[in-house]
């Protein structure tokens, strides 16, 4: 079974109202992670993949450049593809009426979060800006997307289309925002294919209480990812998509580092890496045809307790 560990890779700042004076500070913190222990964002996430032997797909949102440059997005690129990681696109709307010369010209100047609040146009062109952007910055043509927030429609996917980007991961169906008028068609749990576009969906897996939970690695305990990979694979899965932030090693608006975060990647990073024959970490590739639906994995109760304990000693920490 293959793994897909998908990194999204966003900056935001405090306020909309203080953009350009937050800016600085929140690249610094959302990108380097810088602490007294060291930097905990996204170059502590490209060394340990490199020290494990481990390939990452990079979801990077460029929207941003819009208003501050392209030269901060070159920064981002540069660190990924130094490490000989993958960059591709991922889409924050939320910037568009951010940009300092407008990308929609005939739209209302007017904050819409997600993308699926955007006609199949203004997708499609939105799409068009976000990787010529990335190009811009040195990386190669995005060939693979995900919406921010997993807040797709059924117009992304001809959006795709037209922009010669034929694979996503924008589905994640423990969110309501996602995919929300597509959800009678059929099962978006498992891959499949939309107007031409190869779609692998957030792996979601049943937690100890039987709850639905997707596979973000600083939302669940390392025992539910490890054991919800394992049984993905005992079922027959064939791609298992795992999260993370460029800044989930971080604590909560503070640039030290989350130490029970940070062991839980580590942790997986060393699972993955001693598994790497039956689980390797590769691309998503084009989807062939097929007609399996294995069942959801599921994990223990010791797996999910452990998760809600680690939370519980967060929240006190």
């Amino acid at each position: 079974m293959q793994i897909a560990l998908t990194f999204d890779i966003e900056v935001w700042c405090r306020s909309w109202v203080t953009l350009d004076r937050d800016f600085p500070d929140s690249f610094d913190r959302y990108i380097f992670g810088r602490s007294r222990r060291g930097q905990f964002a996204l170059p502590r996430l490209l060394e340990t993949l490199d020290r494990y032997g481990l390939h990452g797909i990079f979801f990077v949102e460029p929207l941003f450049a819009g208003r501050f440059g392209v030269e901060p997005l070159a920064t981002i690129v540069g660190l990924i593809r130094a490490a000989g990681q993958e960059v591709q696109l991922h889409l924050h709307p939320e910037w568009t009426d951010e940009a300092r010369t407008p990308w929609l010209p005939d739209a209302p100047k007017q904050k819409r979060q997600h993308l699926a609040y955007y006609s199949l146009e203004e997708q499609a062109r939105l799409i068009e800006v976000a990787a010529a952007l990335l190009e811009q910055a040195g990386a190669p043509r995005p060939t693979a997307f995900r919406a921010g927030s997993f807040a797709a429609n059924a117009d992304t996917y001809p959006a795709l289309q037209r922009n010669g980007v034929l694979i996503d991961s924008s589905v994640n169906m423990t969110l309501p925002q996602s995919i929300p008028d597509m959800r009678r068609d059929a099962d978006h749990f498992h891959p499949f294919t939309c107007s031409g576009i190869s779609v692998y969906p957030m792996s979601v897996f049943r937690d100890g209480f039987g709850r639905l939970r997707h596979a973000q690695i600083g939302a669940c305990s390392f025992a539910e990812l490890s054991e919800a990979i394992e049984c993905a694979a005992q079922l027959g899965w064939r791609q298992f998509v795992l999260l993370a932030h460029n800044f989930e090693l971080l604590k909560s608006g503070s640039n030290e580092p989350d130490g029970i975060v940070c062991r839980r990647f580590e942790r997986l990073a060393r699972f993955l890496c001693d598994h790497a024959k039956h689980f390797p970490t590769s691309s998503l590739p084009p989807l062939q045809a097929t007609s399996d639906r294995p069942p959801l994995p599921h994990v223990g109760v010791l797996g999910t307790g452990r998760r809600h304990l680690e939370q519980l000693i967060r929240r006190i920490g």
